[in-house]
């Protein structure tokens, strides 16, 4: 039996895998299923491995597009974090929080918190706050989005200042 760790580094198996060799593709899929399923389960809840078999099936079909291989990672996230929206919102849930979860120095008060103030906004402010604390710029969120980067900075401004506002209510 393979495993991920036998298997060459995804960067020696890319130029195979573009060139249609499809057992460079196979272990190169395989290489990166868990980088790509972290991903899928930070974004969605129950269908982590929904998300995780669309995002793999779109890097699959779209591999033969990326030109710069010193982009693969990037251009892999960028692809995974689409899908697992689109997965997401095809089952009507969203995680947006759960990358803070795993952060050891996170007092769980304010994941709770987070959590909370995060259910209040919209899903556009949701989605953009989620993307950028995965350090996507905007042009990334807006290609991920497939929305235009001016709208994509709008409610990235919008969105962190409701955060603020829900964060700190006034009292009242």
């Amino acid at each position: 039996m393979t495993t991920v760790s036998d298997l060459p580094s995804p960067l020696t198996l890319l130029p195979r895998a573009q060139s249609g060799d499809e057992h460079a593709m196979n272990h190169l899929l395989t290489a990166i299923t868990p980088y790509v399923a972290r991903i899928c389960r930070s974004v969605t809840h129950d269908d982590g491995a929904d998300a995780t078999q669309e995002a793999l099936l779109a890097i699959y079909r779209g591999l033969s597009t990326l030109r710069e291989p010193a982009a693969f990672y990037g251009w892999v996230r960028s692809v995974t974090i689409r899908e697992a929206i689109r997965t997401a919102k095809r089952y009507g849930e969203e995680q947006t929080c759960s990358q803070l979860e795993s952060r050891q120095e996170t007092n769980p008060l304010d994941v709770v918190h987070i959590s909370d103030v995060l259910e209040r906004l919209s899903r556009a402010h949701r989605q953009v706050l989620t993307l950028r604390s995965y350090g996507l710029n905007e042009e990334e969120m807006a290609e991920v989005l497939s929305l235009p980067v001016g709208t994509v900075r709008s409610r990235l401004f919008r969105a962190r200042r409701r955060f603020q506002e829900e964060w700190q209510p006034s009292a009242a």
